[in-house]
């Protein structure tokens, strides 16, 4: 079938359902807990996942996908009469995925045409970026308009963190142990922003009721939004968060679901995860 096709990578987060919606392949990372190796969401559910995660003493480890994963992704594209593929991926601050995929697009020079896009976002910002790039394509859209917008999107679209644990920073080497030990102490629950593709401080909240208090508050100072989107790790208070921000972001407006294995590592059990475009 000629036109354009996606292909991301899972951290972008996108159920099974929605990927066969928008017409997107994506190519799974790897997990290990000790030496059990599981591919994400293919052997190990985002359930389970964080059932395991709660249960090991050691974080998790991470691998990006393969060269071969993604050359056979393209290789897919190219056999079904595609014009042209565009993968969007993970930061390449946070992950070698991108490295992958620009190794695998070199099988292709002169031959098919593969674009990488390195997103700058994970989770859900990954994932409605790569939604929107499927939807154009669906429409019939051509590579370089496709790849105009991603990149037009890109820096417009936020990500901000509430983790409810400091835990899984402290284990993965990501903040210092005595500020984690500090944070614990004084039951601090920090937010991250990781709109430019890296994780930054946003701020400290000492409840989770003032954590998810200033996601909704930040949410709302960006003035009208696009392409709002709530993604958790197994959160109890999931209702509860999409009830408070529900005066201003119905539910029915809003892509839910949730935060797999590639953020919830490092993001740690019951973070709320909030995402949108903001408008020009």
């Amino acid at each position: 079938m000629p036109g354009v096709r996606i292909v991301s990578d899972s951290s972008c987060d996108l159920n099974q359902e929605e990927a066969d919606r928008y017409g997107v392949e994506v190519v799974p990372l790897s997990i290990r807990f000790g030496t059990d190796e599981y591919t994400d969401r293919q052997d190990l559910s985002v359930e389970d996942f964080y059932k395991k995660m709660v249960a090991a003493d050691d974080l998790p480890e991470t691998a990006a996908p393969s060269p071969g994963a993604f050359e056979q992704a393209f290789r897919n594209a190219q056999q079904s009469g595609a014009d042209a593929v565009i993968c969007i991926n993970i930061s390449s601050d946070l992950s070698a995925t991108m490295q992958s995929a620009l190794s695998a697009a070199k099988a292709f020079d002169g031959e098919f045409p593969v674009h990488i896009v390195d997103s700058k976002s994970i989770t859900a910002g990954l994932g409605t970026l790569v939604v929107e790039a499927a939807k154009m394509a669906q429409a019939g859209d051509d590579a370089d308009t496709i790849l105009a917008r991603t990149a037009e999107l890109i820096p417009r679209t936020r990500v901000y963190g509430a983790l409810n644990t400091l835990a899984n920073l402290k284990k993965g080497g990501r903040i210092g142990g005595a500020q984690a030990m500090l944070g614990s102490m004084l039951s601090i629950k920090p937010i991250v922003d990781i709109s430019t593709g890296v994780v930054e401080e946003a701020a400290k909240q000492r409840t989770r009721k003032k954590s998810l208090q200033w996601l909704y508050d930040r949410m709302r100072a960006d003035g009208p939004i696009e392409h709002v989107a709530v993604y958790h790790g197994d959160a109890p208070d999931i209702d509860e968060f999409l009830t408070l921000i529900a005066p201003d972001f119905p539910r029915d407006t809003l892509r839910i679901g949730k935060i797999g294995a590639v953020i919830g590592t490092h993001g740690g059990p019951e973070i709320m995860g909030v995402t949108w475009i903001a408008k020009d």
